[in-house]
Formats: C-alpha cells, structure tokens, sequence
C-alpha cells in the first residue's frame, strides 16, 4: 500500500479483511447453531475458551503499556476494556466457568491448561506475541476488530439452541448475553481507534494484515475445536 486511505475506504477495507474468515462460520459454531452438539462438547469448548479469553485483560495490558500517553482516548478505551473484563461486576470468566459447570465441568477442569487443545494454544501465544511486540494500533487492530468485533455475531446465532435445544438457564448462559451487547461496543471503539490511528500507508496496510491474520486464527481455532471433540462424535453418529 502505497498511499493513505481515506477513512470511509479504510473502515471498508478492515470490514473486508474479515469476510470469508469469520468464526461463525466454521464448523463448530455451525454444529452448534444447528443444535447437534451435546453439553460434553460444550465442556470441551469452555475448557478451551477459557484458555483464550482469560488472559485477554493481559493482552490488553500490554496494549496499554505500548500505547503512548498522548493518545487518551486509545488508553482510555483499552482500560475500560480491561475493566471490564476483570473489575466489573462479575468477572467475564467466572461467567464462562458457571457455564462450564453447567454442561458438565469443572472450575479446576477449566481452569487446567493441560485441558486446551495445541490449536488453543497457538491462539492464546500469538494474542500474548501480538499484543507485547506491534505498534499499539495494529495490536488492536488485530485483537479487537479481528477478534472481538467476531463475537456479537457468532453468539447471537449460539444463544438460541442454548435457550430452545438445550435448555439452559438464562442465568447458566449470561456469558453470551452478556458478550452480544458489550462486544458490540467494543467492536466499534476497537474500529474507530484503528481509523483514528493508523494514519501512515504502512501502519493501514499491517492493520489489515493482522485483522486478517486475527480472522484466520479465530477460524482455524473454531474449526479445530470441531476436529478434535465432535468430529469423530458426529460420524459415528451418522454412520
């Protein structure tokens, strides 16, 4: 990239660096939004998930030190952000594990790394490698537009077999409520400080490169979670 985008081609660049990458559309959030899951596959997942989002107050944490102080409203966001996670009024976490232990988990399960899968952990180191080592923007660029921004619109499609197939409780599943409302949120903030921010050719075109990147490890992470815990479940099942 050669020469500044303006802010309108930009926004539309980043939305299209996610398309044909988004996580609700592999294979074990379709699975799950078409209710062939079963609650031991969704233990699975939240031994996993845990592993993912837990650190990601640390992630941001890193964010913040790398950002200089004179952008106010870019470390003011990812305080609040981190806030959130972790100082509101239930950890986001704690969430996560009441649901864990209601489709069958434990705390002491969840909270085992020995439980992710080597596929969780990639996703995990490369959040911790992105968010130490690249310019502040790109970081977000790369966690929260790439990452989180996902979120809304895979849980959205999730919450509803939890409610009508499954049968939890709308306190057993307040994690996804809770995450469709506030991600949205941070979704958008994470894209106005990339639109803000990125202001040379070469920081736009590495925003773009890691939004894609952070697109195709929450893909390959879903799809994985898919290949080792349901695969060989549903084959079975349909043999």
């Amino acid at each position: 990239m050669t020469e500044l985008l303006n802010r309108e081609d930009f926004r539309a660049a980043l939305e299209g660096a996610l398309v044909g990458r988004e996580a609700a559309n592999a294979s074990f959030s379709k699975a799950w939004a078409d209710g062939k899951l079963e609650k031991r596959h969704f233990a699975r997942w939240a031994e996993n998930h845990y592993h993912y989002v837990g650190p990601f107050a640390d992630y941001l944490a890193n964010i913040y030190s790398n950002t200089p102080d004179t952008f106010t409203n870019a470390k003011d966001f990812t305080l609040q952000n981190m806030y959130e996670e972790e100082l509101a009024d239930i950890r986001h976490t704690d969430l996560l594990i009441k649901f864990g232990e209601a489709c069958g988990t434990t705390r002491e399960q969840i909270e085992n790394p020995s439980n992710m899968s080597a596929i969780t952990r990639g996703l995990q180191s490369w959040c911790y490698a992105v968010s130490q080592r690249e310019h502040f923007v790109v970081a977000t660029a790369a966690l929260v537009v790439g990452l989180e921004s996902q979120v809304p619109s895979i849980y959205k499609k999730q919450i509803i077999p939890l409610r009508e197939v499954y049968g939890f409780t709308e306190d057993e599943i307040e994690f996804f409520e809770l995450h469709i409302t506030s991600d949205v949120v941070h979704g958008e903030r994470g894209y106005q400080i990339v639109l803000d921010h990125a202001d040379t050719p070469e920081l736009q075109a590495r925003c773009l490169q890691l939004v894609k990147w952070g697109a195709e490890m929450r893909f390959s992470y879903t799809k994985g979670l898919y290949d080792t815990y349901v695969a060989s479940d549903l084959e079975l099942i349909t043999a």
